[in-house]
């Protein structure tokens, strides 16, 4: 078998097309995986809308997954043919995963233990990354917290957290991160009918989004005194960082998923950074390695539970439909994902 199934952009601000594609050979410190299950995250219908990051087309988008080892490059030791594995993918034809079989450097590719399925791992590599990074990354990647595997589990005892979004995937994962290292109280913003869910990733106190900055200001004075230096903000809607950033104390950080419009005051001593999740970049693989190296006993443990899954049928014909629901706000609390070898 030397050819595959992949999802194509044709061209620049295109639509998408199923079309064959050459299986890929993995080289040195590189893994050929039979994808069994690839995530959709806004990013990838940002990339077909506003043609940014790709140079060449037809293209395949797809920017993280899970499956099984096929073939191993010439000089990789850990990894096995037939092992169960998840990966955070990249645009570039051979690495981007919306497409049957994907090559994935070696050092930044984790083990799913027992307990997880390939469609509940195929939710993490991106937003599990891109929180982590932002948050014990030294800078200028993230905002250098002491990280959990590292010496950091617990050591922010008593100090509150805030998570703006709480129910998207990144608010998720954020949510997880800030009770492994021990933040509390762990307070977040979400439609109150995800309040359940949240509570269950380690959030103890939902607060209904819909409220104003100032309510907001007041609603958390209800649950704590103490200044709040940690605020993760995963919406990035302008009122919503305003507001994180005028709740957030002196010397505190917040973090944005994506883009800035927050209005920052002279003066005010608060960092503002702004998330980007990639870990294939060379200086970002130590991270990465020790990230997902670690990752597999934290999900084997329930430290970090996946998001809640849909699967979109069609295979990767149900790529489009799935990119259109998020483009239009139309999920919550769950990660889209697709089976490749059920394109038909």
């Amino acid at each position: 078998m030397s050819s595959q199934t992949s999802l194509w952009l044709t061209e620049e601000r295109g639509s998408f097309a199923v079309g064959p594609h050459a299986i890929p050979t993995p080289e040195a410190g590189e893994i050929l995986v039979k994808v069994e299950s690839a995530g959709l995250n806004p990013v990838d219908w940002k990339i077909q809308a506003h043609a940014f990051w790709v140079e060449h087309y037809p293209a395949i988008l797809g920017n993280e997954g899970a499956g099984i080892v096929e073939a191993v490059g010439p000089d990789v030791t850990q990894f096995a043919k037939g092992e169960r594995v998840l990966f955070q993918a990249t645009m570039d034809n051979r690495k981007a995963s919306f497409q049957q079989y994907v090559i994935v450097p070696a050092e930044i590719v984790g083990k799913i233990p027992s307990n997880i399925s390939f469609d509940q791992a195929a939710t993490l590599p991106v937003c599990i990354a891109t929180t982590a990074l932002s948050l014990y990354s030294p800078a200028p990647n993230g905002i250098g917290l002491r990280a959990p595997w590292d010496g950091g589990r617990g050591s922010f005892s008593g100090q509150p957290a805030l998570v703006i979004g709480g129910a998207t995937s990144v608010g998720q994962y954020a949510i997880q991160w800030a009770k492994l290292s021990g933040f509390s109280p762990i307070i977040t913003t979400a439609s109150l009918h995800n309040t359940a869910l949240l509570k269950s990733t380690g959030a103890t106190h939902v607060l209904d989004r819909g409220l104003s900055p100032s309510a907001l200001s007041a609603e958390i004075l209800k649950i704590t005194s103490t200044p709040i230096k940690l605020v993760y903000d995963s919406v990035t809607a302008a009122d919503a960082q305003q507001a994180g950033y005028d709740i957030l104390a002196p010397g505190g950080h917040l973090i944005l998923a994506l883009e800035q419009s927050v209005k920052v005051k002279d003066g005010d001593n608060k960092t503002v950074f702004r998330v980007f999740g990639n870990i294939h970049p060379p200086h970002k693989r130590a991270f990465a390695a020790a990230l997902f190296g670690h990752l597999t006993k934290y999900l084997a443990d329930g430290d970090i539970i996946p998001n809640t899954v849909e699967v979109v049928p069609g295979g990767l014909n149900g790529v489009a439909s799935g990119l259109q629901r998020l483009k239009d706000n139309l999920v919550s609390g769950r990660k889209l994902v697709v089976h490749p070898h059920e394109t038909v």
